[in-house]
């Protein structure tokens, strides 16, 4: 799942950077299915990371603090946020302000997927903690957690918080300041996988049944159907629907349709022996493909990336050829890294 997301991040951003937009017609039913599959990338992408982090968390035997979990959470935390501002730095003489424009400053305290799942592991860790301390059920509080996130989401966005707090802490309630990836109701995704992750580390063996990947579709499809019915209401009582925009239906719809996946991605593991080493390398290496990709993509401040020579040049066939060669150049990147770090073994041994 990590694997896949990942490279649905890499299509969905070389697509954006390319696609002509003759071609981003509402007509155009690929276009339509395309930007919905884009819109639940960031979703399997921040659901996977709080499962990984949580099942290895829990796999670990210990107390809170005596888990080293702990400390690779946090430095997972500072690292993940000072990558997220490092990349979108305004200036490339490091310390030096003096020609960055508005706009710069704007787009470098914009809060992205990076810190995000930054602060995502911080409240994992803190839950975690909390559920320990208080000797409650972990899953509950991280349902609780979860449900916190989404259900103030349409409130938070109503409020003008850089009236009142910095845009560098704003930023993090609502994307009034710009910001893709607000904790509200982003950072929901990431509990959800919390609660997954949790489940599998106690239930060490309950994958290898089908009846796991059934269980995983039947709570999918119960949130889908909440979700849409949730829209109903609220199109009923408050005569318009906002599922699109600030409606905690589109995560319930959304955090469902990653359950599928993740439904469907179990029960298939289940008829193959082995995972090709090459799935396993990209789902490790996510972090290192998710900033490589958006620098050639989009550039730094110490370099200029292809969106600035070709952004939206190409047509369909050429856009998929982009994905391709993005695809292969990360998938390559990877499997050369991986086999100097074993050439690099083998020479000190």
């Amino acid at each position: 799942m990590r694997a896949f997301a990942v490279l649905m991040m890499v299509q969905g951003h070389t697509v954006d950077v390319f696609l002509s937009p003759q071609f981003r017609v509402a007509e155009s039913p690929y276009y339509v299915i395309w930007n919905f599959m884009r819109g639940m990338t960031a979703p399997i992408f921040l659901f996977t990371a709080g499962n990984v982090f949580t099942y290895l968390f829990r796999l670990v035997d210990e107390p809170f603090k005596a888990n080293p979990r702990v400390t690779k959470g946090v430095k997972r935390f500072l690292l993940l946020v000072f990558l997220g501002y490092l990349m979108r730095y305004p200036t490339e003489t490091v310390i030096s302000f003096k020609f960055v424009t508005p706009d710069q400053w704007k787009t470098f305290l914009a809060v992205d997927v990076l810190q995000l799942i930054g602060f995502g592991i911080l409240f994992l860790l803190i839950f975690i903690y909390l559920a320990e301390k208080l000797k409650l059920n972990l899953n509950l509080v991280l349902l609780f957690g979860s449900l916190i996130f989404i259900v103030l989401y349409p409130y938070f966005e109503g409020i003008d918080w850089k009236s009142f707090l910095p845009v560098p802490i704003a930023g993090y309630f609502y994307n009034g300041t710009g910001s893709n990836f607000p904790l509200f109701p982003w950072a929901a995704y990431l509990l959800a996988g919390g609660i997954l992750g949790n489940y599998l580390a106690k239930n060490p063996d309950v994958f290898k049944s089908s009846r796991f990947s059934f269980y995983l579709a039947a709570w999918g499809s119960s949130l889908i159907l909440l979700g849409l019915i949730g829209n109903i209401l609220e199109t009923n009582i408050l005569g318009q629907s906002y599922f699109w925009t600030v409606s905690p239906n589109l995560v319930f719809v959304r955090t469902g349709i990653v359950l599928v996946l993740n439904s469907i991605v179990s029960l298939i593991s289940l008829k193959l022996e082995t995972i090709p080493r090459i799935i396993i390398l990209t789902g490790r290496n996510t972090l290192l493909i998710y900033v490589m990709h958006l620098v050639i993509l989009y550039g730094s401040a110490w370099s200029l990336g292809l969106s600035v020579l070709f952004a939206g040049s190409f047509n369909i066939w050429g856009s998929i050829g982009a994905v391709l060669l993005m695809f292969t150049l990360m998938v390559g990147m990877v499997q050369i890294i991986h086999k100097f770090k074993i050439r690099n073994k083998e020479l000190v041994t």
